[in-house]
């Protein structure tokens, strides 16, 4: 016997696109905060080394750049943690992660693959304070 699925009310409408409306949101948060880093650490190691001279104060540039980087690792590791729960839902609801049109847990899929990228490319912004010796 088949059964007759209910129009869905208001309230789930609303929760749906809210839902929606958040995966969307998700999948572009990493990229924004790799970019923050990256204009954060360019940006404020050239207004550095413009300012206090190219000999002076290199251990302070490093430090701000590991603490930009941790940060930014964290709340990428956070939006990613996040999407990973969209994309992998508890077991009971386990059967419709393999219906290619549902696209809440296809967003939470992008949304881990482009955390993944934005952590490579935090880390590779980050890289160039380690050889930093001066700002020359």
């Amino acid at each position: 016997m088949a059964q007759r699925s209910l129009p869905p009310t208001d309230r789930e409408d609303e929760d749906e696109l809210r839902d929606e409306s958040l995966s969307l949101w998700r999948i572009a948060f990493s990229p924004i905060i790799w970019a923050a880093h990256f204009l954060l650490c360019y940006a404020g190691a050239a207004i550095w080394c413009a300012r206090v001279g190219p000999t002076q104060g290199t251990a302070f540039l490093r430090l701000s750049v590991l603490a930009l980087t941790l940060i930014a690792l964290g709340l990428i590791g956070w939006v990613g943690w996040r999407a990973l729960q969209q994309w992998r839902p508890e077991a009971s609801t386990a059967d419709r992660l393999h219906h290619p049109e549902n696209r809440h847990h296809f967003l939470g899929h992008a949304a881990v693959l482009l955390s993944l990228i934005s952590v490579v490319g935090v880390i590779y912004v980050a890289l160039p304070a380690l050889f930093i010796g001066t700002c020359q």
